[in-house]
């Protein structure tokens, strides 16, 4: 059975479970949760991952595969799916689920700023500066992904999906759909999924 390394609320991992229900693959993945920050990673997983990172995916024949783009592209490889389309909108695709993963990116380094610095070590530039990226990432969905977050659901969807409901999960007095109501109505929409209310963070 194909094993699964997981981790805590992590977007990415919730991103790779939000694809794999989608796919219908739930039952043919072993999810194996861990422990593990950046101080202190898991044994078993650097011994998949040297990097000690989640989500960390290992395939029926041992291999290993990690950083959720990669995994969630094999898996849609491996379950016949179309989360990755084919022709030209697979860039756009591609493009818009960098972009959220860079929104994920930013916020976790942001929750991490606090939570493992030492308090009179804690940088507020560095966090605001994660933030403008952020900022600048959501109002570049606002105006310019419009039409590709209208078309049918691909993983870049599931990807902005999961990012924006961590934006609510750690930063949710940020208040992201603040200037940015076509973005929080797909959000909302979105957010009816099985596989999204299946996979919330607690």
């Amino acid at each position: 059975m194909i094993e699964l390394y997981t981790a805590g609320a992590s977007p990415f991992v919730r991103k790779v479970r939000v694809c794999l229900i989608e796919l219908g693959l739930t039952d043919q993945v072993e999810q194996i949760d861990v422990a593990t920050t950046p101080f202190s990673p898991h044994d078993a997983l650097v011994e998949q991952n040297p990097l000690g990172k989640i989500p960390c995916l290992v395939r029926n024949d041992g291999t290993v595969i990690y950083d959720s783009r990669v995994i969630t592209r094999y898996l849609d490889d491996y379950g016949k799916g179309s989360l990755y389309p084919t022709g030209p909108r697979l860039w756009e695709t591609l493009t818009m689920e960098a972009l959220a993963d860079g929104m994920m990116e930013a916020a976790v380094l942001m929750v991490y700023e606090k939570r493992i610095r030492p308090e009179d070590k804690v940088y507020g530039d560095w966090i605001e500066a994660q933030w403008a990226k952020i900022a600048r990432a959501l109002d570049a969905l606002e105006s310019g992904w419009a039409g590709h977050l209208e078309g049918s659901t691909d993983m870049a969807h599931i990807a902005v999906a999961v990012a924006l409901e961590y934006l609510d999960f750690r930063h949710g007095d940020r208040n992201w759909r603040n200037g940015r109501d076509a973005l929080a109505k797909w959000q909302a929409e979105f957010a009816k999924r099985d596989a999204m209310q299946a996979t919330q963070p607690a």
